[in-house]
């Protein structure tokens, strides 16, 4: 029997792992109580500790190197302006170091002596973010300023003498700088001059604080792992792959120890080694690899070392497993034997639970690609329920990631699992303008060139109705944020396709969209899709609002009132709109922003989905 909404909504999730100074305890976030908290355990596969108990969503832990504590942060009603809070585990205590409520605070992590924290913050000016160092037991107004921004910037850490930081800024997702500020002049050395749009991302110091290692496409079409010299600028290539993005390294700056990740169509494979110096005529650092961790084929994210280097902790998921945290160490005298290989092991820590219900029932995706209307090949991952019969019966949810520059990966999703044991299938595109296959692929929807992405939706759709097992007359399209978007132009470019549309805290009008977003993104967002100023008719010609009559479908609209990003005003205007030639229900969320994270709110808004599509499917 095929199980309700609310058992799968249920099944729980652990990551985003930091080690205690001790290596001996892990902290991580785990969503048991309906929405993430702090947990902590001692042991693989121990009974876990819950920390904090609060309403409102953790969205991040990072334990202090020295002593028996831990920084969190927490926003408000989804409203993504974090707090940063620090916690006392001899007594339990909570401090609010940031006490600015109407501030954005970005975690920039630990001093290796624990004494200070950074962090960037727009509370200087909604707009743009600075950087600022923060004593351990320092409040509020205590935070020194340490450099003005002028956009997005993040703050990247400590160099391991603690005297400078990494300072990046966003231009946009595919434009980034990477510079050293330092602390004492507050001066900000610029590594990464460029022309057009390159990115420089998941920027870590090397050990000896002379080096920088990011990842970057400055001299290929994809992301390769490089090395940037601080002092004079000067770039060195450490590791590249001829067809995928290598999108993220970490390096443990005391021995050098080094992991990168490689997306390859989708799942991660993951390097470990060792950084070792130039020799002869080589002009930047190397790695010596060790085997590969023996982890499940997957997602995997959110490396984070134990004190001495040795281990790390990862976070895994899998379409057919929730997420959880597992523990690499790299010893290579403790390499086992595999069928592929020698592998590294993998402990699992945590035991995110299934709400009862066995993993062998939760269904991995097939990867297939379709040809769309440009002779492109389009990446996608297609499931089928077990109770398909290959004859044409089967109601299919075409499942539209935001972003747009985003990627959707095998990772789990309750609600996917939910919607194929009750005899949907899926199908997720990641179509034109999608991460992870490449600058070029990742340009191909900017500004003028937005509805060709849309195209590929189209085309996805012809490549399902030819399907054997797809019932051509119940096809759905659902998605969120930039997906929302992607599902009213799906439904008003080709009204005829559809049998629904499910938009969460989706984009209706660009114009609008862009007017009333938070400041600080309105530049980040406008470099994607256009600018108020330059792009303005563009953009109102194809805002699905002002198209709103060609959609036949039954739809429904689902958003958070405190919603930063696309303001819920989206919501009321295309509804108001629809609901004079369709069947339209809206669903508004009082306590949620962009997104709906809270248990009880994803019961009752995914139930509703649930009959909604019961009704018109």
């Amino acid at each position: 029997m095929a199980h309700d909404i609310e058992r799968y909504l249920n099944v729980r999730s652990a990551y985003g792992a930091s080690f205690a100074p001790d290596g001996e305890r892990l902290g991580f976030l785990m969503d048991t109580t309906g929405v993430p908290q702090v947990w902590t355990t001692t042991e693989p596969g121990g009974w876990p500790e819950q920390r904090t108990f609060f309403e409102e969503r953790v969205t991040f832990v990072s334990w202090s190197p020295t002593r028996e504590e831990f920084v969190f942060g927490m926003d408000e009603g989804g409203n993504e302006r974090a707090q940063l809070f620090r916690y006392d585990l001899r007594d339990g205590s909570i401090t609010n170091l940031t006490a600015h409520p109407d501030a954005k605070h970005r975690w920039g992590g630990w001093s290796h002596d624990g004494e200070r924290f950074a962090f960037a913050s727009n509370r200087r000016d909604e707009s743009v973010f600075d950087v600022y160092v923060q004593g351990r037991d320092e409040v509020g107004e205590d935070a020194e300023l340490v450099a003005e921004g002028d956009g997005w910037l993040t703050v990247g850490g400590f160099s391991p003498d603690d005297s400078r930081l990494i300072v990046a800024e966003a231009y946009s997702n595919f434009d980034q700088n990477v510079s050293v500020c330092d602390l004492r002049t507050g001066e900000l050395t610029h590594l990464t001059p460029h022309e057009g749009t390159v990115r420089f991302q998941s920027a870590e110091w090397g050990p000896d604080g002379e080096r920088l290692y990011l990842v970057s496409d400055r001299d290929s079409d994809t992301l390769d792992l490089w090395s940037v010299e601080v002092e004079t600028g000067e770039f060195a290539l450490v590791a590249s792959d001829a067809d995928w993005e290598i999108d993220g390294v970490a390096v443990d700056d005391r021995n050098g120890r080094v992991v990168y990740s490689t997306n390859v169509d989708g799942y991660t494979e993951l390097t470990v080694g060792d950084l070792v110096a130039p020799a002869g005529s080589e002009s930047g650092p190397k790695i010596d690899e060790r085997p590969a961790p023996d982890l499940p084929e997957g997602v995997v994210g959110g490396v984070a070392f134990d004190e001495g280097g040795e281990r790390f902790a990862v976070t895994v998921t899998r379409r057919g497993d929730p997420a959880n945290v597992y523990v690499i160490d790299t010893g290579a005298e403790t390499a086992v034997e595999a069928a592929d290989g020698l592998r590294l092991p993998a402990e699992r820590w945590t035991q995110a639970a299934t709400a009862g219900i066995p993993r062998d029932t939760f269904v991995e995706p097939e990867l297939v690609h379709y040809p769309t209307f440009d002779g492109r090949d389009i990446p996608a991952f297609f499931s089928l329920p077990e109770s398909d019969t290959s004859a044409g019966e089967t109601p299919v949810i075409v499942d539209i990631h935001g972003g747009p520059e985003s990627q959707r990966r095998p990772s789990f999703s309750a609600v996917t699992q939910y919607f194929l044991a009750n005899g949907y299938a899926v199908f997720e595109p990641n179509v034109r303008g999608s991460a992870g296959y490449g600058k070029a692929y990742g340009h191909l929807d900017d500004v003028e060139k937005r509805m060709d992405s849309v195209r590929d939706i189209e085309a996805g759709v012809e490549w399902l109705v030819d399907h054997p097992a797809i019932d051509p007359d119940r096809v759905v399209a659902m998605g969120g944020s930039y997906g929302g978007f992607m599902v009213l132009a799906s439904m008003t470019e080709y009204p005829d396709l559809w049998a629904a549309g499910v938009d969460v805290v989706g984009i209706a009008n660009f114009v609008t969209f862009l007017e009333n977003t938070g400041e600080w993104r309105r530049e980040l967002r406008e470099a994607e899709y256009g600018s108020l100023e330059e792009d303005r008719e563009f953009l109102e010609s194809i805002s699905p609002l002002n198209r709103i009559e060609e959609i036949r479908a039954p739809l429904f609209v689902l958003h958070g009132a405190n919603d930063p990003r696309v303001p819920v005003s989206e919501a009321h205007q295309l509804v108001e709109a629809a609901r004079e030639h369709v069947p339209v229900r809206e669903l508004i969320f009082e306590d949620e922003g962009h997104g709906i994270s809270k248990l009880e709110n994803r019961i009752e808004a995914y139930g509703a989905v649930v009959d909604f599509l019961d009704e018109h499917v």
